[in-house]
């Protein structure tokens, strides 16, 4: 039986949809299988566990007063987790028994499921963690994970490799807080309208979309607000959006069938997505020509394995006239990891978590080749001194 640690949350603003999407998955792994071990990660950065996170009412309740903080050790082969309880000591004739607290092994896990989603959990950071340690997890390598979050940095590589994306401009912040008057004059050589994004973020947190000046200006206002780093893109007519998953990982990877969402917005935001249901109404399959589904599925592989990405991702496609595709954005820890696509594809959710561990656990063997010494003799070479060093 595999130990697993579910890490549930995240400091994030994608917290609470971080949270259902842990429970989902907590609930569908093969407890016959795999010791579950859910480790929640608090909207400020505490780490907490203990029995109860594996049940949603918790986390509806807000009250985490009786859970304790775990810990880690950043040192390579160190997979366990680490809780400090106290102790009491003996005492005797002449002194009195004294409290004192004690690190305590509370877990050794054998593989991490990553209930996360947004900064700080889908971006890298929390893949860099677990390396660090070496413990395997789902989902796409610090790599993938940093591309795949960054959706400046995504295109320019989706670019470079022949997929396509809709036309775009970035600025940082504080070059926009610097000289506002020269940002917008690289952004209104775009067309209007314009879809204004924090180039970090996902859930549709942050977007909003400008049909002149003065709307882009409330735009940015807004996006600054949660990123330092903002992406404005032309926002297409006669727009349709299909998504497509894909699985696996290096060139052994599947994709599923696509849907469309419904009723969808051409700026769908966290409100229309999520509070309002915006996101809830799909149809699976999409009604795409042949042409177009083959397409979308080829470049939703494509999109996937140029970033190095694992596991499981969901690719957004735009559909400009039912002609013209565009891939809008790929997301390497999808909500529910998509699983409403793969189930109608054939695969359960049980059988999709059963496959992301395989995937996690495959990840890690083949990181465990490559070599990480180097046999030399520079230190041997190299004289140090007050004045700086110099190689023989």
């Amino acid at each position: 039986m595999l130990n697993v640690g579910v890490l549930v949350g995240g400091r994030s603003v994608e917290h609470e949809v971080a949270v259902i999407t842990a429970m989902q998955m907590i609930e569908n792994l093969d407890k016959s299988k795999y010791k579950v071990f859910p480790i929640y990660i608090s909207n400020t950065g505490k780490w907490l566990v203990g029995e109860g996170l594996e049940k949603f009412e918790t986390y509806k309740s807000g009250d985490f007063s009786k859970f304790k903080e775990v810990f880690l050790m950043p040192s390579y082969g160190d997979r366990s987790f680490y809780t400090l309880n106290k102790k009491s000591s003996s005492g005797g004739l002449f002194s009195k028994q004294e409290e004192y607290e004690v690190l305590e092994k509370y877990c050794t896990l054998d593989v991490a499921v990553l209930g996360l989603h947004g900064t700080n959990s889908e971006d890298g950071t929390i893949q860099g963690l677990l390396e660090t340690m070496g413990i395997p997890y789902t989902g796409g390598n610090v790599l993938a994970s940093s591309v795949g979050m960054d959706k400046v940095l995504m295109k320019d590589v989706y670019r470079q490799n022949g997929i396509p994306t809709v036309e775009y401009c970035w600025f940082y912040r504080d070059e926009w807080l610097e000289d506002p008057e020269k940002i917008l004059l690289n952004v209104e050589r775009l067309n209007y309208p314009l879809i204004v994004k924090p180039s970090n973020l996902g859930s549709s947190i942050g977007i909003t979309k400008a049909k002149d000046k003065m709307s882009l200006l409330k735009a940015i206002e807004i996006a600054i607000f949660y990123d330092d780093k903002i992406i404005i893109e032309e926002a297409i007519d006669n727009l349709r959006e299909i998504n497509c998953a894909v699985l696996g990982r290096q060139e052994d990877v599947i994709a599923s069938i696509l849907e469309e969402p419904i009723g969808w917005v051409d700026v769908q935001t966290f409100e229309n997505k999520y509070e309002k249901g915006g996101g809830s109404t799909r149809k699976l399959p999409a009604d795409v020509p042949d042409k177009i589904r083959i397409e979308i599925e080829e470049l939703a592989k494509q999109a996937f394995k140029v970033i190095n990405c694992a596991g499981t991702a969901r690719i957004d496609f735009l559909l400009e006239d039912n002609e013209k595709v565009y891939v809008n954005e790929i997301n390497t820890l999808p909500g529910s990891t998509s699983y409403h696509l793969w189930e109608k594809t054939g695969i359960n959710f049980q059988e999709l978590m059963d496959r992301l561990i395989e995937i996690a656990l495959d990840e890690s063997k083949d990181k465990e080749k490559n070599m990480v010494t180097f046999e030399s003799n520079l230190y041997s070479k190299t004289s140090y001194g007050t004045k700086g060093s110099s190689i023989k």
